[in-house]
């Protein structure tokens, strides 16, 4: 599932997970390592196809990324 948000900032979760704000954050974390909390909330967001749930499982993973809610899709 990818989705990218009006503020550049851009989630993509195949069992991995790859997290994208233009040069300020690029992270990229294999499936194996992702901790289960994140993993379970990233799973329910793609079962569901729901790109804010999404972006609230990626700001788990890290504090450095506003959880605003502005979605081009």
């Amino acid at each position: 599932m990818k989705c990218e948000y009006d503020d550049g900032f851009k989630v993509d979760y195949s069992g991995s997970l790859r997290i994208k704000k233009g040069e300020d954050v690029n992270l990229y974390v294999k499936k194996g390592f992702i901790p289960g909390k994140i993993k379970g909330a990233s799973q329910l967001a793609a079962r569901r196809n729901n790109c804010v749930e999404l972006r609230k499982a990626a700001c788990q993973l890290t504090d450095t990324i506003p959880c605003t809610l502005s979605m081009n899709r």
